[in-house]
């Protein structure tokens, strides 16, 4: 309980930083009205749309916790909320997303509510800077919840970002693309950001591959 109070004492002073407050007087925490350690998805979603532990929370439009089936099989993590996601409020937004979407209907025949979306950083970064590692670490513990409870068969990393920060590996991104890893509890496969496919379409052919490698996990 005692590390729970300081993290609601934290996101209160970052309010208070937010709102322009250099000072404040010191508060005292009602363990009453303390919110609670989450013990669904939903209540994550709720701290999440909350929290201020990090610098992004004073330039954010809000907080994308995450879409999709609470059960799903397979989680697919993206690295940080882009502008078209941010800007519309909306998963699978934009020409990214809608790659995406076809990737995970033509494919590997499913729909987009049969799967779990989210982000590795759940707030879109300032303008168009790349989320700094303590943003990261800020968010980790959120994304790590939300694997716990969703208990996925297979999780797909999009993209290099998104791999290192999940795993906290150091490999050469090319030598674990498509493949198949134990990854704690859970099977997971890294492929290219569909993102980066548009900018190089060349690479769709190998994606295609990979995505039947994660169907055949499923």
């Amino acid at each position: 309980m005692k590390s729970y109070q300081n993290l609601v004492l934290l996101q209160n002073l970052y309010r208070r930083k937010a709102l322009g407050f250099d000072y404040c007087d010191p508060f005292s925490v009602n363990e009453t009205t303390a919110q609670e350690v989450p013990k669904t998805l939903e209540q994550l979603a709720d701290n999440i749309s909350t929290c201020h532990l990090c610098d992004l929370s004073k330039s954010r439009t809000q907080s994308m916790s995450g879409y999709g089936n609470e059960n799903a099989q397979l989680m697919i993590i993206d690295f940080s909320v882009s502008q078209t996601e941010d800007s519309q409020n909306a998963y699978y937004s934009g020409r990214s997303g809608e790659s995406l979407r076809k990737m995970i209907e033509n494919v590997l025949d499913l729909k987009v509510d049969d799967v779990y979306f989210t982000h590795a950083i759940k707030c879109k970064a300032l303008n168009a800077n790349i989320p700094s590692p303590s943003e990261f670490n800020s968010c980790k513990s959120y994304l790590f919840s939300q694997i716990e409870f969703v208990k996925p068969k297979v999780i797909v990393t999009l993209g290099d970002n998104a791999y290192y920060k999940v795993t906290n590996e150091k490999e050469n991104f090319e030598d674990v693309r498509g493949h198949v890893i134990d990854f704690k509890k859970y099977k997971l496969i890294p492929i290219y950001h569909p993102g980066f496919l548009l900018r190089n379409p060349e690479l769709k052919k190998i994606t295609l591959n990979d995505l039947k490698t994660i169907k055949s996990c499923l």
